[in-house]
């Protein structure tokens, strides 16, 4: 005991004077605590509350004599008391339990105040039976079940507990007994001294101790069974029970902590224990020391081993714990209320005593909060580091990982240059995963600076490291590949599945281009992707066969197992080509051999336009190399033409036109291949071709595309830009046939070129008038005009065709004179036939019907036509005569659809437009009186009937 040390961690409450109300005037018995009041029992028979401030509250009489125990239910505002009562008969005990039901409103009875009240009893239960007999009872103990059963122990000096179970209140119980030595020996019967109930689940045991032994019954057999923990008890009653269900012994020697498989742990404290307890993990004992014979109290810290408080007391009746405070009554009815302090000034005493050690256990074992703890680990720490201690003072920083900021520990041993406690430090915040990126880069720097490869391979390589996560994997990647650890950092790439970042490394800092393909391939398709963008430009600069290779892979993998309507589904979930071409920037001969070998295996790609773009843009260039190459690569081709000569550049120079050649004969193809004659748009962009093949002047392929979308005028530019004149006159002759989908203008536009040409090109221009004389094409003074502008051609080219048009103008001029003449001698004739209808008699001679050729006879139609009929042979067609009707419908038809031609602009223009005569056509519709300023009136109809001759005529 001397070895502990002693704090003053508790203080006496009320200034440490109190003392029991004088309401109280008998000797006090017996005590009781809970539900924030102090019951008191007294040997008059009285039971008393006291409220917090020890002041009387309340008061009544339990009993007519005294009362011997009470105990204050917890759970239900219930009081029990065990007293002794008037003998109703002298074969009856006076000793008797009441149960008092204390929320109930009290019974005042007459002559009594208010505070005197006596409570609710619900039930009397008289303790000693025949079945029972009377005893000297010396412990007393109440252990509260499910409501509302209890199940009371009751200990007597004879070695028997009489247990009572149930509900007493509704007088259903059972009652037993228990006898802690067996009946069989002839041994004096032990008292008992201390009572103690323990719960295992749903277990409930019961600890016994008299002077010789320590018992425990396990209450849920039947019988109970008995078993002997310590043939060593305790004469005085010194027992008490943890908060861990431990029962507690006081002896002369000792202190003894008991469980139920025996006798646990025992400190050594010396003197008589008048009086033990426990109150929240604290050992309390009344010590009486004999050699000066006073009693001592001690709060004992026993897991800190530490005296917690001490003070010398009166002697002790009673002790009890309420309110969060210790209360002590003495036997002259003083009291003393010890409360603990709060742990902010218990700490602080330590702390100026520099007692770090012990504050640490205190706050650990009074379970504070982590902030606290840690609060008292800083302190602590900056105690060891002033003195210098910085191993030590390192144990405790890191002990307040978590709560306390890293960068107040890491401040400090930076400056004070202890490298390797702060790679401690650092290795234990990354190990509770509370690391930042900063950290990890010191803690890397600290690996790196001592050059400790063995601790980086533990960081880096350990399964927890990088398999939890426990720090930022790019930081870790970016410090070690700074300080050329290149496989530690792939280490820590590839197990956190960065890929991006081995390759990077692979690439950029080793050069193994290969190892770097081997890992690609390795990866699923869409990771796969996502590195070769990344790194492609790379790769296909070291690497290009390879590297092509693992993009076919990607493009078009398991596409031969595709069939029918479901492959282009299925391709397009695969990359496409297009999405890799940025790599190929600066070699467009590779971005050709991959896109050719896609495109010999791949027939039907969704992106089949884009790719036929680059492929035509590669083909058609004159230059393959693009213009956006390194400098470095320029003057490396310079310098070895320097060196290589002439020769070498005249070979190269052969070498590069046969390459063209070839180029632009797949582009031919491509161009072609792309435009099948069963579909109306190409598989590649016509305007980029067009283009393209302009930039790159491909004449051939410019022709073909402008043949196809049947554009003749462009194609016989093209010619006319190569003057190429047999070309050409070619091209015209094969596109300018109207007979087979021709356009025959472009004979105009041809003469037009070569009246413009400023040469001699005699033979041309005949061959051309040939044709244009052929299909009567242009008036022979437009020929003339345009023929007008070239200096260099004679009148010799055109005389034969301009005889030949005069000859043919003559004789159409005699044939529209002769028509002429024929128009106005029937016009002339018409007109006397008018003027004779209008104003002489028409005579009808016919004597038979022209229908039925019979005897004409009456009823008679006559037609103005000349036509007779029979009446009855005419039916209902009175008005018209049968044999010219139909002429006459026609000529109205004819002239309803010049009628409604004329309202119809765009086909009167697209006639004016598609004749070779546009001339002609207008004065067509003149000449029919479709276009005329005034509308002509009804004429009469040479076939309309006149009056029947129903009269004879």
């Amino acid at each position: 005991m001397y070895q502990w040390r002693k704090f003053d961690f508790f203080e006496e409450k009320y200034g440490g004077k109190s003392s029991i109300p004088d309401e109280i005037s008998g000797k006090i018995c017996c005590s009781s605590s809970g539900r924030g009041k102090v019951v008191i029992g007294c040997d008059d028979g009285t039971v008393s509350f006291l409220d917090r401030g020890l002041n009387f509250n309340s008061g009544f009489q339990s009993h007519s004599s005294s009362v011997i125990f009470l105990q204050q239910l917890k759970q239900r505002n219930f009081l029990l008391t065990v007293g002794e009562d008037e003998q109703l008969a002298s074969h009856q005990s006076a000793m008797c339990l009441k149960v008092f039901d204390l929320d109930k409103p009290p019974q005042q009875q007459e002559g009594t105040s208010s505070a005197a009240a006596t409570p609710d009893s619900i039930g009397v239960l008289r303790i000693f039976t025949n079945q029972f007999p009377e005893a000297k009872i010396t412990s007393f103990l109440v252990l509260e079940e499910a409501p509302p059963i209890l199940l009371i122990a009751i200990g007597l000096d004879n070695g028997f507990i009489y247990c009572i179970k149930g509900d007493i209140a509704r007088e259903r119980i059972q009652r037993f007994k228990l006898q802690v030595d067996d009946a069989s020996t002839n041994k004096i019967q032990s008292p008992i001294t201390g009572l103690g109930f323990r719960m295992d689940g749903q277990t409930f045991q019961l600890f016994a101790v008299t002077p010789d032994s320590v018992t425990l019954f396990s209450l849920h057999n039947q019988p109970p069974r008995k078993q002997t923990l310590d043939q060593i008890g305790s004469s005085v009653n010194s027992v008490a029970m943890s908060d861990r269900s431990e029962l507690i012994i006081g002896r002369p020697e000792a202190v003894y902590f008991y469980e139920v498989d025996g006798r646990g742990p025992c400190w050594a404290f010396e003197g008589e224990k008048k009086f033990v307890g426990w109150f929240r993990g604290y050992l309390l004992c009344v010590i009486s020391d004999q050699r000066n014979g006073k009693d001592t109290f001690n709060v004992y810290d026993l897991k800190n081993r530490l005296i917690a408080h001490s003070i010398v007391v009166k002697e002790v009746s009673h002790m009890l714990c309420e309110w969060g405070n210790i209360i002590l009554i003495m036997s002259d009815k003083s009291a003393l209320c010890i409360g603990e302090k709060d742990m902010e000034s218990k700490l602080d005493m330590l702390f100026k005593k520099n007692l770090y050690t012990v504050a640490i256990n205190l706050v650990q074992s009074q379970q504070a909060d982590a902030a606290a703890t840690a609060e008292v680990l800083r302190k602590y720490g900056d105690h060891l580091y002033s003195k210098q201690d910085y191993d030590e003072a390192m144990a405790q920083y890191i002990n307040t990982i978590g709560h306390l900021e890293p960068s107040y520990v890491i401040q400090k041993f930076l400056d004070a240059q202890r490298i390797y406690n702060l790679t401690n430090y650092l290795e234990n915040l990354h190990e509770k995963g509370l690391a930042s990126k900063d950290h990890t880069t010191l803690l890397l720097n600290c690996y790196t600076k001592l050059k400790d490869v063995e601790k980086l391979n533990v960081f880096i390589k350990s399964e927890d490291g990088v398999g939890e996560h426990k720090f930022d994997v790019e930081t870790a990647i970016r410090v070690c590949r700074a300080a050329n650890y290149h496989e530690h950092a792939m280490y820590v790439a590839k197990k956190a599945g960065r890929h991006e970042w081995y390759l990077k490394i692979l690439l950029e800092d080793l050069a193994r281009y290969d190892e770097a393909l081997e890992y690609i391939s390795s990866l699923d398709s869409s990771q796969a992707g996502v590195t070769v963008k990344e790194y492609g430009k790379i790769l296909v600069e070291h690497k290009p066969a390879e590297t092509i290779q693992i993009l076919m892979r990607l493009c078009t993998e398991d596409e031969s197992l595709n069939r029918g309507s479901s492959s282009s589904g299925y391709l397009s979930m695969l990359p496409s080509p297009v999405d890799f071409l940025n790599i190929f920037i600066h070699h467009p001969h590779s971005l050709m051999d991959f896109l050719e070998k896609y495109t010999d295996k791949v027939k039907d790609s969704p992106a089949q336009v884009e790719i036929h773009n680059t492929l035509l843009e590669l083909y058609l260039s004159n230059d393959l190399n693009f213009p956006s190459r390194s400098q470095a690569t320029k003057g490396l081709a310079l310098s070895l033409e320097a060196r290589s000569g002439e020769l070498t550049t005249n070979k190269r120079d052969t070498s590069e036109e046969k390459n063209r050649t070839e180029r632009r004969h797949k582009g031919l193809l491509l161009l072609k291949s792309g435009w099948p004659s069963d579909l109306e748009q190409p598989l590649y962009d016509v305007d980029l071709a067009i283009i393209l093949c302009e930039m790159n002047v491909f004449t051939e392929g410019l022709l073909y595309i402008y043949e196809k979308m049947k554009l003749y005028k462009e194609v016989i530019a093209c010619y006319m830009q190569s003057h190429d004149h047999e070309g050409l006159i070619a091209c015209c002759k094969r596109l300018g046939d109207s007979g087979k989908g021709g356009d025959a203008t472009l004979w105009g536009d041809l003469l037009k070129y070569f009246g413009e040409l400023g040469e001699d090109c005699s033979k041309e221009v005949k061959e051309v008038l040939t044709y244009i004389e052929r299909d009567d094409i242009l008036p022979p003074i437009i020929v003339l005009q345009t023929l007008s502008r070239n200096p260099c051609l004679t009148l010799s080219v055109i005389k034969d065709y301009i005889a030949r048009k005069l000859e043919q103008e003559s004789k159409l001029i005699e044939d529209d004179r002769q028509a002429i003449e024929k128009y106005q001698d029937d016009t002339v004739a018409m007109r006397k036939e008018i003027q004779d209808l209008r104003t002489n008699a028409r005579i009808f001679q016919l004597s038979k019907c022209t229908a039925c050729t019979f005897t004409l006879d009456l009823p008679a139609v006559h037609f103005m036509c000349m036509h007779s009929f029979h009446q009855r042979c005419l039916g209902d067609n009175e008005k018209e005569c049968p044999e010219c009707a139909l002429d006459y419908r026609s000529v109205l038809e004819m002239k309803r659809n010049l009628e409604q031609n004329s309202k119809d602009q765009d086909h009167f223009f697209q006639q004016v437009k598609s004749s070779k005569d546009g001339f002609s056509v207008i004065a067509e519709y003149f000449g029919k009186g479709i276009i005329s300023k005034t509308s002509n009136g009804p004429t009469t109809t040479l076939g309309s009937a006149n009056t029947p001759s129903g009269n004879g005529y």
